[in-house]
């Protein structure tokens, strides 16, 4: 791939949004494509991410198998000479660099959100999440202003723009990934529906479908499977069935470059 490896940043200041999960599915879905991936978790306390991929490393050694992965690392500092510098080495040899954010105000992941390629930031459908990127009138639900975070990226993107013009550099694609939809009203989704549409004329994001809750995502975190290693998973149900036609949606909703690759495996429904 040119201009280096691809960034996809999975950010939102909030927790609690599926963020690390399907940074994860995201991760092993361009794994099982061929490319090489690398991936970086920037939440040093929690390290859900990077324990999510150590327990998929575990996993391999006590079955002796060999699995799709990333090669990965925590970054605990809180300097960004050192986590570009971390970056750079990561990414010498990597086709994507996979970012997870804490979900809190964070000058690395604002840094880090503001280079990124892909830009993802999962939402649960509410307008508690929604104020995130927004705020919307009490009777209305007309959007009335941007947030702090959505002027930034805003703000980043037009000077991503510009440098894309200068130096060809590639623009920022900015999506937001609905998680948890099936858990919303009617009448609140319509307006959550609403207000999206709304804002991202305003500031060009794209809205992607995302993963319910499950708790098969809960269930596979200690083996550090995901719902694309088939034949290792075990007996599958319908919900396993569902949440990986979920995933496959959603992998195709980023709409990542593709890398070809020789030899390259073949992910049935998500390429």
């Amino acid at each position: 791939m040119s201009n280096g490896p691809h960034r996809i940043v999975f950010a939102n200041e909030k927790g609690g949004t599926g963020k690390s999960t399907t940074a994860v599915h995201c991760a092993i879905a361009l794994a099982y494509q061929g490319a090489r991936v690398a991936a970086i978790d920037l939440d040093s306390r929690q390290r859900t991410l990077h324990r999510y991929l150590e327990n998929r490393a575990e996993t391999q050694r006590r079955r002796d198998i060999a699995l799709p992965t990333a090669n990965f690392a925590v970054y605990a500092g809180d300097s960004v000479e050192e986590l570009d510098a971390l970056t750079t080495t990561m990414g010498a040899d990597a086709d994507f660099i996979v970012f997870d954010t804490p979900g809190r105000d964070d000058p690395l992941a604002r840094h880090v959100a503001t280079r990124a390629d892909t830009l993802v930031t999962p939402l649960n459908d509410s307008f508690v999440d929604f104020d995130l990127i927004g705020q919307v009138d009490a009777e209305t639900f007309k959007v009335r202003r941007l947030s702090f975070y959505a002027e930034l990226i805003w703000e980043a993107r037009k000077k991503r723009a510009m440098a894309t013009i200068r130096d060809a550099r590639r623009e920022m694609d900015w999506v937001v990934v609905r998680n948890r939809t099936g858990y919303t009203e009617a009448r609140n989704q319509r307006r959550i529906d609403q207000a999206l549409t709304e804002l991202s004329r305003r500031v060009g994001f794209r809205v992607a479908s995302g993963l319910s809750e499950r708790v098969i995502y809960r269930e596979l975190f200690p083996s550090g499977l995901t719902l694309l290693d088939k034949g290792h998973l075990g007996e599958l149900g319908t919900s396993h069935l569902v949440a990986r036609q979920e995933l496959r949606t959603l992998i195709a909703g980023l709409n990542l470059p593709t890398v070809a690759t020789k030899g390259q495996l073949a992910l049935e429904g998500v390429t």
